[in-house]
């Protein structure tokens, strides 16, 4: 007679053969050799791989080793941390949030590749980049046929398994059993023949409820029972609450103009704070029959829905707060129906945005007079994150919405400035900016519009003056995208030097 967790193994791996390829973490990260390129499950926390690379990273301290490390997004539980400085890592791609990795970045120890969410597949399956030796994947379960039931998030790592030569499973027993089913695997076709993307609704199911893959190229499964790390989002605040209000007003002004009904278009909200604020916000207004096609589905998704506001949710993973995983996972099936997880190269194709007609809110570490958005480098340098999937949404959404509180580090710092020193969204993929102070619609406007816009709505009040002053006198000085080249970035080496863009 079975024990109670054999019995549970037996029901995650139900194809008998692959029982046998149990092994320890230990035993898996062994077969992860120097020089290898591997691909690992994981998009912003959710469904990680949470064994084998802290195995890997214990192992490399007495037995040293090197890997490019390719992943969906950011990854929880420390492991960044803990590849880093156990110097595991030679390059790393597309994405990552550790804070010791990017210093390690910064350094220049680990070369990062800082790529559009929607593009790194495309790279392996065409062959620039690759070929993946490993795929090492967090799932949910392992059907008879031998195909792979994702977990909490898709990203890329149904293509890792399908690419690799060969794959490490970590089965998670704390992972639900509920989650089968809930997801959609496609796979584009091959170019320059390639069929269009079949979504043509936030819940069009076009592909597969597992990864198919060949069960042969199995080459180890290593059972976990490991939770997903919660998201690290902090409530509204008085700042946010005033962006979503903001906002609010803006998609009213728009219904009223005919330009969108009250069910809008499909949502997009990047990772963080203010995006998750802005969206749990439109709980608040006359929104209903709301939709979403988007990457992270975070705790303003459940929200909304239990708020009686959204209909359905589409995106790449599920990244939730303690409190908030706890009563979703607890009740899943209420959701089920009105959710899907897809690859992120489908979550954030542009054919697919563009054709949707999605809302992108995303978030900016910075902004210039004229629109121009740096999402990812401090002081144009130093790597913050990553442009994730800002990028694929901005370009192709509807409408591409900017926020940002208007000032930081407690307030020595103005978020808008006369020029920004690296730039990942052009003004030509930005339609709203919005702040604690107010929001510019820059559609239809000239750069000199654009400015005035910005400067009079969206800059905090202990910088307006001075930030008027730089562009008239730019514009006296003429030009159709006005700038005093000498002082330009003149705010941020004053900041350098002092530590505030304030200059008396």
């Amino acid at each position: 007679m079975k024990s109670k967790d054999e019995k549970m193994i037996a029901d995650r791996i139900r194809r008998p053969a692959l029982l046998d390829k149990i092994v320890s973490a230990e035993e898996a990260a062994a077969l992860i050799k120097d020089g290898m390129i591997i691909g690992m499950s994981g998009f912003t926390r959710a469904g990680d791989a949470k064994a084998v690379p802290i195995a890997m990273a214990a192992r490399a301290r007495t037995e040293p080793f090197k890997i490019t490390l390719i992943t969906g997004a950011s990854l929880g539980h420390d492991v960044d941390r803990m590849l880093t400085e156990a110097k595991v890592l030679a390059r790393r791609m597309p994405f990552q949030a550790d804070r010791t990795l990017r210093a390690a970045i910064n350094r220049g120890e680990v070369m990062f590749i800082d790529q559009h969410l929607s593009e790194t597949v495309e790279h392996l399956r065409s062959n620039q980049l690759g070929p993946i030796d490993y795929a090492i994947v967090e799932a949910a379960a392992i059907t008879e046929e031998g195909n792979i039931v994702p977990s909490t998030s898709v990203g890329n790592s149904a293509s890792f398994a399908v690419l690799a030569k060969k794959i490490i499973v970590e089965i998670n027993l704390s992972q639900p059993a509920e989650l089968e089913g809930l997801h959609d695997i496609y796979f584009p076709g091959k170019r320059p023949t390639r069929v269009p993307i079949p979504v043509v609704t936030c819940d069009s199911r076009v592909g597969f409820p597992f990864v198919p893959i060949d069960p042969d190229k199995i080459a180890a499964i290593v059972v976990t029972d490991e939770k997903d790390s919660a998201s690290t989002i902090e409530p509204q605040d008085a700042d946010t609450s005033a962006i979503a209000s903001h906002l609010i007003r803006f998609f009213e002004d728009e219904v009223k103009k005919g330009r969108l009904d009250l069910t809008l278009q499909p949502l997009q909200a990047g990772i963080g704070t203010i995006a998750n604020s802005v969206l749990t916000g439109l709980a608040d207004g006359p929104f209903h029959h709301l939709r979403m096609y988007s990457e992270v589905l975070q705790d303003s998704t459940f929200e909304l829905f239990d708020a009686g506001k959204l209909a359905f949710a589409s995106g790449s993973s599920i990244t939730l707060s303690t409190a908030c995983a706890e009563r979703v996972f607890a009740d899943f099936h209420k959701y089920k129906e009105h959710l899907v997880l897809r690859p992120q190269e489908i979550s954030n194709h542009p054919e697919v945005i563009r054709r949707l007609g999605v809302i992108g809110i995303n978030t900016a570490l910075e902004l210039d007079i004229y629109g121009n958005v740096n999402s990812t480098h401090v002081n144009g340098t130093h790597m913050m994150n990553g442009i994730g999937g800002s990028g694929d949404f901005a370009r192709n959404a509807f409408l591409s919405i900017f926020v940002t509180k208007s000032l930081a580090k407690e307030g020595k710092l103005s978020s808008i400035v006369p020029m920004v020193p690296h730039v990942d969204h052009t003004e030509h993929d930005v339609d709203i900016i919005v702040t604690e102070n107010g929001l510019a619609d820059l559609r239809e406007l000239a750069p000199r519009e654009r400015a005035t816009e910005i400067i009079q709505n969206c800059v905090h009040p202990s910088f307006r003056e001075a930030l008027m002053s730089y562009f008239e006198r730019a514009c006296a000085r003429g030009g159709h995208t006005p700038h005093l080249l000498e002082e330009a970035l003149s705010w941020h080496t004053h900041a350098q030097a002092t530590g505030t863009m304030h200059k008396s």
